[in-house]
């Protein structure tokens, strides 16, 4: 039962935050509805002030009456009463017959139409003392004599009357199976040919209350009736603004998707209308602007590609001459020989430099095609390390990969290869021969390859430029590789165009690291890697120069600064979950 009590309750809170946050959505999305619920809430708290506002001044206006009224029909009853007590003295037996015969001459001769102050009730006290003072007898039968509702008159305002003075008051009369009535109690003394007695007019307020809880009830309608008018009119008005904006936004958002004919409508020559020129004029430009720049670019990707194919002819005339000489090499003089070689080694590099101008003209027209394959990428780095093989010979390099891990993504084989061979080569060239490690993991969603050297590194700000076509951090370095300056700018392209990044991070004197992340099913989108980009643990040891594959020799990562704060990761096409990622897994390390 408990278990059942709990799953409904959380059942329950579920559907509330459901609530709430589609009420919050809606009240980020809407401004109609915030100009609204705005002008209806301050438009509340103004009908509630000045209601009260009103409803205090007709109660006041009424009560002002009533007692002017009162007072007048008190002076009355007054000269009345003494005109007819102006013989009779209080203190003779038969004084309370008297005074009830009083009573009913004033009751009967005040019923005439000039009565203003409506109904009421008349006292008649022949005591001396106030209620409840030390010197007023509590005996019944010794109370002073008096007729009508006596107990009705409070004690405090019999005190002014006793000392000759005219006094009012507003107090509660208790019923008998209906409920209390507010009344005016108007008391004066009354000569006669004895002492004075007291008078009391008890006026109800059964009818001004009844008036009050009438205009309370009308206000009231009238308040929610004009909120209801408020909020119809700040909705219409709202409306006529809105509708603009939310068609400027729906024509900017096709504009965007490349709908670059896309217009709004004008109407009128108000403000929006302007507000539609002027969107429509820019639009206008735009557009121009943009068929001028891919007019442009397809110029330069043709003028590209069509200087390469001729090229190629010149080319291959000049590869066959220098082969020629560099057959022959051997029966030349030192100084040929070293002219040969270079010969040769400088169209190598320009037959490169050749299919790469292709290459990154293919990629800028988007004529780039994917050729995906099931495959497990760390066959592919395999194959990616033996083509340079002759670069780790070279330089003595070790050539350290972390293969455990399965890594099986649908990818482009022949990319993924370009991209590897192209960081592992740059790895190498500015490793200094120390140990280059390549890391491969994979998760759920994504496969990554981390390929780390411990050399020079990269200058602040080097990190985002890495990528850019032709730059080089030091262009007076021997490079090894012959590199032609664009192949970082083709494999971050090749990343792109497979939905994945391509990522630096570099430090002085520690090395750089390079992140491929690549999604395991094409078109799915990343948003996490599987491996840290900044690094957080020692390098590895000495190793022998070579390619060696072993687990656990990579780390993929440097001790920390001394500063304790972790260096900045400059990357490309990632999002801030990734940076949280990468910056979680930092302080993990440490």
């Amino acid at each position: 039962m408990a278990d059942r009590l709990a799953r409904l309750r959380r059942r329950a809170e579920l559907a509330l935050a459901e609530r709430v946050g589609a009420v919050r959505v809606l009240w980020r999305r809407s401004m109609q509805l915030r100009v609204v619920l705005s002008t209806v809430a301050m438009s509340t708290v103004v009908v509630l002030v000045l209601g009260l506002v009103l409803q205090t001044q007709i109660a006041d206006r009424l009560l002002q009456g009533k007692q002017q009224a009162a007072l007048v029909q008190a002076d009355i009853s007054r000269l009345n009463l003494e005109r007819d007590l102006a013989r009779v003295d209080p203190d003779r037996d038969g004084t309370r017959t008297t005074l009830d015969d009083a009573l009913d001459r004033l009751t009967s001769s005040g019923s005439g139409s000039d009565r203003d102050a409506g109904a009421f009730e008349a006292v008649l006290i022949a005591g001396t003392e106030a209620i409840g003072t030390p010197g007023a007898s509590s005996d019944p039968e010794a109370t002073d004599p008096s007729s009508g509702p006596a107990d009705v008159v409070p004690a405090q305002l019999r005190d002014p009357v006793l000392k000759g003075f005219l006094a009012t008051k507003y107090v509660t009369v208790a019923q008998v199976g209906r409920p209390d009535v507010p009344a005016l109690v108007v008391g004066q003394p009354v000569r006669t040919a004895g002492r004075n007695l007291q008078l009391y007019l008890i006026f109800p307020l059964s009818a001004e209350q009844r008036t009050l809880a009438l205009i309370q009830s009308t206000l009231a309608l009238a308040g929610l009736a004009l909120l209801g008018l408020l909020a119809a009119i700040s909705s219409i008005v709202t409306r006529q603004v809105v509708r603009p904006v939310r068609q400027a936004a729906d024509v900017a958002e096709r504009f965007a998707d490349g709908h670059l004919d896309e217009r709004m409508p004008v109407y009128g020559d108000d403000e929006v209308a302007r507000l539609a020129e002027s969107y429509n004029e820019m639009a206008a430009s735009i557009q121009q602007q943009i068929h001028q720049l891919e007019e442009f670019g397809g110029l330069q990707r043709r003028f590209t590609s069509d200087v390469s194919h001729e090229l190629r002819t010149p080319l291959t005339t000049v590869r066959m001459a220098a082969e020629v000489l560099h057959a022959q090499a051997e029966d030349m003089d030192l100084v040929a020989r070293r002219s040969a070689q270079l010969l040769v080694d400088e169209l190598d590099r320009f037959e490169s430099l050749l299919a790469d101008l292709l290459e990154i003209s293919r990629l800028d027209a988007g004529m780039a095609e994917l050729a995906l394959e099931q495959v497990d990428v760390r066959d592919v780095v395999r194959r990616s390390a033996e083509t340079v093989r002759h670069l780790v010979d070279e330089t003595a390099t070790p050539l350290l990969l972390d293969l455990t891990e399965p890594a099986v993504a649908e990818v482009d084989p022949r990319r993924v290869e370009r991209i590897l061979r192209n960081l592992l080569a740059n790895a190498i060239d500015h490793g200094e021969s120390r140990p280059v490690e390549v890391r491969v993991a994979a998760d759920e969603h994504a496969v990554a390859v981390v390929v780390r050297d411990h050399g020079v590194g990269l200058k602040p700000g080097e990190a985002g430029l890495v990528f850019n076509r032709f730059w080089r951090a030091d262009p007076s370095r021997q490079r090894r590789s012959g590199g032609t300056g664009l192949g970082l700018a083709i494999s971050l392209e090749d990343a792109r165009l497979q939905g994945g990044w391509l990522q630096a991070w570099g430090e002085t004197d520690h090395g750089a690291v390079f992140r491929l992340t690549l999604p395991r099913t094409h078109g799915d989108l990343l948003r996490t890697s599987p491996l840290p980009l900044i690094p957080v643990s020692a390098a590895p040891a000495e190793a022998e120069p070579g390619i060696h594959e072993a687990a656990g020799t990579t780390g993929t990562a440097l001790p920390p600064p001394e500063t304790g704060e972790f260096p900045v990761v400059v990357g490309d096409g990632r999002n801030d979950a990734a940076d949280a990622a990468d910056a979680a897994d930092a302080e993990d390390a440490r």
